[in-house]
């Protein structure tokens, strides 16, 4: 049975997407109030960067895909985007779904695993996913996926953690290793999600190396742009054939 990462661990393909599905069942209930804690508010500028980039249009057809609680969702939406949220974990789904109602926005929503999409081909101005590709158990095979569902001319847009600039390796590690484990266990409960949080973003391709696999996936002009040092960073391909 072929092996995957799960953090630090060697697991087998099939365990790694049963441990990720639990993980964000377990932490769906404080999971936003932990990305404001995590990143002192940041990643809410980093996702306005990211829809920035998508340059969606009112009417357009827009997949987020690992919505989680629908940031990204929300914002393309108030663009005037069709936009559809889909996700591998129906608590973070539901969790997404719900403060989008509470708001007034009713969007389609799909429980799904990203290297096996429900769309047909070529259905999508733009596919997005915010922090969710790190999880994903074959990430290659999710890139083409996501690249099959778009348009010709559609755009992928990836904002992800990424490698972090070099002289800020050490205090980072010292944040990641032991600052995150100790907030998850008193804020969500769960230190064991957020050590896999920073052993995740270690194994997680770099810059380079993602946007050669997106290149392998069949999108051209892919570009990067690098946030906080490195800390996060968001890719953009197009399909244009």
């Amino acid at each position: 049975m072929a092996q995957t990462d799960f953090g630090f661990e060697r697991v087998s393909e099939q365990e790694k997407a049963r441990r990720v599905r639990g993980l964000f069942e377990r932490v769906a209930p404080r999971y936003d109030l932990m990305n404001d804690l995590m990143s002192a508010g940041l990643h809410r500028l980093w996702k306005a960067f990211a829809v920035e980039l998508a340059r969606v249009r009112p009417g357009e057809r827009v997949l987020d895909v690992a919505s989680g609680s629908g940031d990204l969702a929300r914002a393309f939406a108030g663009r005037g985007a069709d936009t559809w949220m889909t996700d591998v974990s129906g608590a973070m789904l539901s969790r997404g779904r719900d403060r989008l109602l509470d708001e007034g926005r009713i969007l389609p929503a799909v429980q799904c695993d990203a290297e096996r999409l429900p769309f047909p081909d070529a259905v999508f101005d733009c596919v997005a996913v915010g922090f969710g590709l790190r999880n994903m158990t074959r990430k290659q095979a999710a890139l083409a996926e996501m690249t099959r569902v778009l348009k010709t001319g559609g755009r992928l847009v990836i904002l992800e953690f990424s490698r972090v600039w070099k002289p800020l390796e050490k205090p980072y590690d010292l944040y990641s290793f032991r600052v995150l484990p100790w907030l998850g266990a008193k804020v969500a409960g769960d230190a064991g999600a957020y050590r896999y949080l920073a052993e995740s973003i270690r194994v997680h391709p770099d810059q380079p190396t993602l946007a050669a696999m997106m290149e392998e996936a069949g999108l051209e002009q892919v570009e990067y742009f690098n946030l906080a040092a490195g800390i996060a960073a968001v890719h953009r391909g197009w399909k244009l054939r």
